[in-house]
């Protein structure tokens, strides 16, 4: 079946040589929420102690989550001389690459477990589309991956599901023939006339097209309090060169990725001085940033159940969803896919890092080519 004439009506609002060395230190990545099929939020609630002692641990704590979650790269480089360790690097290196593939040099084993599945794709944004950068407010794609996701969106349902506003990564992407999840999924805006529009936190509205939409926002409850937390941030950390505040809506990014590291300690502090007074937030840690969110039983996971559900393809035994991202938050989706033999998880890293992906890619430039190479694939297929 053509997938171009098969799926809703989107809603809403260069190439580099792969580069065969990927050595780096290996990062354990923290414990997920585990990712369940059902997409009926479910509030939790954490009890948390006023104790100076417990507090210190807790940031003590959360110092060692920002270290792990932000490896710094290990360079090897031709002023080395110690064989033994490089000879272990290519080891290591050679390891994780039998463990997770690359999308690319394995493309055709790829393609081959396609045929015959209708492919919906889902991208992260920050360190998939567009690098990491020290500016998260200049996070921009380049004109070449938005003509690639473009390309892409014609043959396949798409999605992005980033931990950014809705509305700012819409701004930044600026294509109507996508889906957006912004706040780690707790934004959707989806298809109308499936079962999900009667979900609880689902109503109908319209983009800015003006096209009837189902907008899904199972955290809306915690809209004041999360302006009321970023505001309360902003005050506690500005005193802390590089920290910058971001507010995307059901979420509060702390970004340290320009702070002294001999800082960070006291970043963890304030943030913890801040969150101990909203036991209904918790806080998770992505690249260089904190990031706190509401307690709900819901994530990037159940982001992607929802939206294959609202395109009425979550029972389709011909279905192949694939997630393509870089961050620990996108480890819920790479677990979703994997239960059941779903689909794809791609995680895009240049180190060796556990995962509940199936594939790799090394940076943005390589998820642009794959997803060139995709496009080529399907309209080759179709001829």
């Amino acid at each position: 079946m053509d997938l171009k004439s098969n799926h809703a009506s989107p809603v809403l609002t260069e190439t580099s040589p792969i580069n065969k060395s990927r050595r780096g230190l290996r990062a354990n990545l923290l414990p997920c929420s585990a990712p369940s099929a059902a997409v009926s939020p479910l509030y939790l609630t954490i009890p948390r102690k006023k104790n100076g002692i417990l507090d210190d641990v807790r940031s003590a704590a959360w110092v060692d989550a920002m270290k792990s979650s932000s490896p710094p790269p290990k360079m090897i480089t031709k002023d080395i001389t110690n064989d033994v360790e490089a000879a272990e690097a290519d080891v290591a290196d050679q390891i994780w690459m039998q463990k997770y593939p690359s999308a690319l040099l394995f493309f055709e084993k790829f393609a081959n477990s396609a045929k015959g599945k209708r492919i919906v794709l889902f991208l992260d944004y920050d360190g998939t589309l567009s690098p990491i950068v020290e500016n998260p407010d200049c996070a921009f794609m380049s004109e070449s991956m938005r003509a690639a996701v473009e390309e892409a969106a014609k043959c396949f349902p798409t999605a992005i599901i980033s931990g950014r506003s809705r509305d700012k990564v819409f701004e930044f992407v600026g294509l109507t023939e996508l889906y957006y999840a912004g706040s780690h999924g707790m934004d959707i805006m989806g298809p109308v006339g499936s079962s999900s529009d009667d979900h609880p936190n689902s109503i109908r509205s319209t983009d800015k097209q003006g096209k009837e939409v189902n907008l899904f926002q199972p955290a809306s409850g915690f809209l004041t309090t999360i302006g009321k937390v970023c505001a309360s941030l902003v005050e506690a950390t500005e005193e802390i060169e590089g920290v910058t505040v971001e507010n995307n809506k059901f979420c509060v990014s702390v970004h340290y990725r320009n702070v002294d590291h001999k800082d960070w300690k006291e970043v963890a502090a304030r943030v913890n001085g801040i969150l101990k007074e909203y036991p209904h937030l918790r806080l998770t840690h992505g690249r260089k940033v904190l990031e706190v969110r509401p307690v709900i039983d819901w994530d990037k996971g159940k982001a992607v159940m929802f939206l294959l559900e609202s395109l009425g393809l979550s029972k389709c035994e011909d279905v192949l969803p694939i997630y393509i991202g870089d961050d620990r938050t996108d480890e819920d989706a790479f677990k979703v896919l994997r239960e059941g033999n779903r689909g794809y998880g791609i995680l895009v890293s240049s180190v060796p890092k556990e995962s509940s992906a199936d594939y790799s890619l090394r940076d943005p430039s390589e998820v642009m080519e794959f997803l060139n190479s995709l496009v080529l694939w399907k309209e080759s297929s179709t001829l």
